[in-house]
Parts: structure tokens; sequence; C-alpha cells
């Protein structure tokens, strides 16, 4: 009877120790626009998964020392990155995100703010967008892809990139919010969803039509990934209408797309 009851425990316990031994860390870095949904989404996942989530930062793009492409050339490992699509093809054709396994989670928009209870300027047409860009003793931008729009196309196409590279700058490392709420810059750029979480701000509107870029973020996997069931079923997971709220309330604007497995 004693064995018998011995056998039975082992074969009813050991799946579920064998499930706990082998659940997954799942080694994710994101860039800004979609870090702060992220946070908020992990540990729902987590609820429902015996797996782990490893949150990492930085920008889609540029030589910063922390950003993804300079994470990357270092050596460091990730399982899955999240940053903008178009940045992401480019892992994908060099061979560091597996084809295939690209998957859009957000669209998002730019925005501006102010330092809090600073007069906050009209930017809701080009006119308006204009004269507060003339205007602003200082200007603050991202290094990522909201701020190579900025520099590259949309001042150029305002005809101010000569006063812009008097009084606008390019921020790494840090949320352009942060810089504006110190006073180290009157106007900042970047996207509404790395915008709004920073305190000491105040959030002065989305650009017009005419100027606005919307980019989406995606995720993808590594080809050097731990664990590809794990990453498939976060990805999942994150592009779900379970996810959606939260990212809504993160100001991004869900996908929700057919996954690609």
């Amino acid at each position: 009877m004693l064995k018998s009851l011995l056998a039975f425990l082992v074969f009813t316990i050991s799946p579920i120790l064998c499930e706990v031994v082998y659940a997954a860390d799942i080694q994710v870095i994101t860039s800004g626009a979609f870090a702060e949904a992220l946070k908020d989404l992990a540990p729902q996942y987590e609820k429902q998964s015996s797996n782990k989530v490893i949150i990492s930062y930085g920008s889609s793009m540029g030589a910063a020392p922390d950003s993804i492409p300079s994470r990357l050339a270092k050596g460091e490992k990730f399982d899955v990155l999240i940053l903008a699509a178009p940045a992401l093809d480019g892992f994908i054709k060099s061979g560091v995100v597996q084809s295939g396994t690209r998957v859009d989670l957000v669209a998002s928009v730019m925005g501006a703010v102010v330092k809090a209870g600073a007069p906050k300027p009209d930017i809701s047409t080009m006119s308006g967008l204009k004269s507060a860009l003339l205007n602003a003793k200082s200007v603050a931008y991202s290094a990522s892809a909201s701020g190579v729009y900025l520099s590259t196309e949309l001042f150029p196409k305002m005809g101010i990139s000569e006063q812009m590279n008097r009084t606008a700058r390019k921020i790494y490392s840090e949320r352009v919010a942060s810089v504006v709420a110190r006073g180290d810059a009157d106007l900042g750029f970047q996207q509404v969803s790395e915008l709004l979480p920073i305190p000491g701000v105040d959030f002065i509107g989305e650009l017009p039509p005419e100027a606005q870029r919307t980019v989406l973020f995606s995720a993808g996997i590594t080809s050097d990934v731990t664990n590809v069931s794990a990453s498939k079923d976060l990805i999942t997971f994150l592009a779900s209408s379970k996810a959606a709220p939260t990212i809504q309330k993160a100001g991004l604007k869900p996908v929700l797309p057919t996954m690609p497995w």
C-alpha cells in the first residue's frame, strides 16, 4: 500500500515540480515608448504563467552606451527585443533577430511638454508648432526614433533647421521630460508614452496631423534565445486584448495583430 501511495505521489507531483524547475526567465529589452506599459504588463503576465520577465531598457537606435544597438554590440544577450519597427527590421536583416518573429504591438505618436506651471503654447496647428519651436529658448528631443524624425525631416520641412541647430539638442540615456522638469529645456518632444509618466511637466498635446509621425513598436525573438516557447508566449500576451487596456492607459494604441506562429 505504501509503495503504491509513493508511486502515485511521484507520478502526480513530478510534472508539477518539473514545470517549476523549467520555468523560464525571459530576458526582455525595451525602448522607452513601451517601457511604462511593460512595467505594468509583466506582473500581469507572471500571474498567469510560471515564467518570469526580466526587463532591461535602452533606446531603439543611437550610439549611447545603454542603447539597444550598443548593448547588443557589447555581447549582452536578450530573448526578446521591443523597439521601433524600423530598428527591429534592421536587426532581422543582420540576423540578430529571427526572421518571421516580428510582432507589431503598438502604434505610438509624438507630443510635447513644458515645465509644470509654465505657459503652454498651442501646438495643435503647424503655425502654432512653428511659433512654439522658434520662441523657445531651448528645445530637447530624443536621440531615438522620434528625435531622428524631428531633426532630419520635420525641422527641414518647416524651414527652421538653422534656428533649431542653435536652440535644440538631442537627449541621450534620459527621458526628455526629465530634462524639461528640472528646467534644462523650455520645450521637450518625445513619444507621448515616454512623456506622460514623468512628474514635474505639463503635457501640452500631440503634434498636429501634418507634423505627426506614427511609429510602430514591435517585438522580435533573438537568434540566441534561451527559450523560444516562453518568448512566444510572452509576446502573444503583450499583443492580446488582455493587454490592451494597460497599453491604452500608457498613451499607446494597441495593434492587436495576428501571431506569425
